[in-house]
């Protein structure tokens, strides 16, 4: 007979500290608010600190506790600038969600200098700051977690995303690098890599075109349907969790199947 409750033992996420970049809206903001629903406290991210205002509001509404940091992860530093504030007003990050990205579709041939600078700057650039700066201090804590959102374009690319889609793959050679160096500290690294998610940065073609929205998003997986921000929160709170203590350098994949 277990002493507690395994929501309690597996799940419980009180007394952590939390960071989840790109927090303002999509899949990031619902995130922030599951960790939040489990007890963690959470430091919100967007690209000013008042892009955070209506997720902090849920949170506090329900009675949890975050906070906000305002940072354009393209410019440099920006990376070590983000977590530094996080730790200055919440204290040391537990549990960092990689989650804020650049994507400007086009194909190889549409890949100008400021566009290949972005994606960089944003994917890789930044992330490879964050873990630098986290890790250590994780690993003298004996505890840590990380959670990097990835894509499905990391195995599976496609043309129109070729930047967005190799940037993406090299966050997970990262992830799956560092894993089997922290893996006997207690520090877990895991990518969590949606399909296709019915978020603001498909509302263009969306709108402007439900008929064939409607018919790309029946062929696109086998549910036949875009998925829904709140669908990726499950995942993201294992991976953040006592629950995947056994689990390092992997990718837990949502796609609808594809």
């Amino acid at each position: 007979m277990l002493p507690r409750p395994l929501k309690d033992t597996l799940f419980n996420l009180e007394g952590r500290r939390a960071l989840v970049t790109g927090s303002s809206r999509g899949i990031g903001a619902a995130i922030a608010e599951g960790l939040s629903s489990f007890g963690a406290e959470v430091v919100l991210h967007g690209t000013t600190r008042d892009a955070t205002d209506d997720v902090a509001a849920k949170i506090r509404s329900a009675g949890g506790t975050c906070h906000a940091v305002g940072c354009d992860l393209s410019q440099k530093d920006a990376g070590v600038r983000i977590v530094e504030e996080a730790e200055r007003i919440a204290g040391a990050v537990d549990i960092l969600v990689i989650n804020a990205s650049a994507q400007i579709n086009g194909q190889i041939e549409t890949i100008d200098e400021e566009s290949f600078a972005l994606h960089v700057a944003v994917n890789l650039r930044s992330t490879v700051d964050m873990l630098q700066f986290c890790l250590p201090k994780m690993r003298d804590r004996g505890w840590g977690r990380v959670v990097s959102i990835g894509s499905i374009n990391q195995t599976r690319p496609k043309p129109v995303v070729t930047m967005y889609a190799a940037t993406k793959a090299a966050q997970h050679n990262l992830v799956q690098s560092l894993a089997q160096q922290y893996a006997r500290s207690g520090v877990l690294l895991n990518t969590l890599a949606p399909g296709l998610i019915d978020t603001d940065r498909n509302a263009q073609r969306r709108d402007s075109d439900p008929e064939g929205w409607g018919a790309y998003i029946r062929q696109v997986n086998w549910m036949g349907r875009a998925g829904h921000v709140n669908e990726m929160v499950g995942a993201a709170v294992f991976l953040s969790s006592n629950a995947c203590s056994f689990m390092t350098g992997e990718t837990i994949t949502m796609s609808g199947g594809v």
